[in-house]
């Protein structure tokens, strides 16, 4: 490849990489139990201790569950720095590392949800790793394939499904370090723990 030939493969992975090592990796270090929890409106989604879920469906295989209903209600529910890591690292992530590269299988039913802030964001950089090593692992060639069966659209490209990870991940951990922000900010009265 000369110098004026696209490498597709690594200018997708650079969009996620520069973003996560510039803008998100360093927001999400200290994060506590305290704000990883934190609903700072009633009612909001979480990831909870099984038999505290406050939404009918409990998914999760271990000692936590994650909110869910279907339907989706409208408006949609709001959602603490718990639930949206685990939206993150089990839907967006963990099974799309198993559907495309090999990862052991993964759902929100099955997920052992994390009961600490340091587990979930291990829990993250694990399927973070597994992702990037996966699309590095597809060249130029893999991203021109259809991600089939396995997605919604079928007939979608892999680098559709690249790029739409990608903004899902910026897209959500971008609001978990907004709510890292609120927290810091936010009155005692807002459940924060003063």
């Amino acid at each position: 490849m000369d110098g004026n030939e696209l490498d597709g493969n690594r200018t997708l992975r650079e969009q996620w990489e520069f973003h996560w090592n510039h803008q998100l990796r360093a927001r999400l270090d200290g994060l506590t139990d305290d704000e990883y929890f934190w609903a700072p409106v009633p009612d909001a989604w979480s990831v909870r201790p099984r038999g505290g879920s406050t939404t009918p469906p409990r998914f999760g295989a271990g000692d936590f569950t994650i909110d869910y209903d279907s339907p989706q209600p409208v408006p949609a529910a709001f959602t603490t720095i718990a639930w949206r890591l685990g939206h993150v690292i089990v839907g967006v992530l963990a099974a799309r590392n198993a559907a495309h590269f090999g990862a052991p299988a993964a759902s929100y039913e099955t997920w052992e949800y994390a009961g600490s802030a340091t587990a979930a964001l291990d829990q993250l950089k694990t399927q973070l790793d597994v992702w990037l090593a996966g699309v590095r692992g597809l060249g130029d060639a893999g991203l021109r394939v259809p991600v089939g069966e396995k997605e919604p659209f079928p007939e979608l490209l892999m680098a559709d499904l690249v790029l739409h990870v990608h903004r899902e991940l910026i897209h959500h951990l971008s609001e978990v370090c907004l709510l890292r922000d609120l927290y810091l900010h936010a009155p005692a009265p807002l459940g924060r723990t003063p």
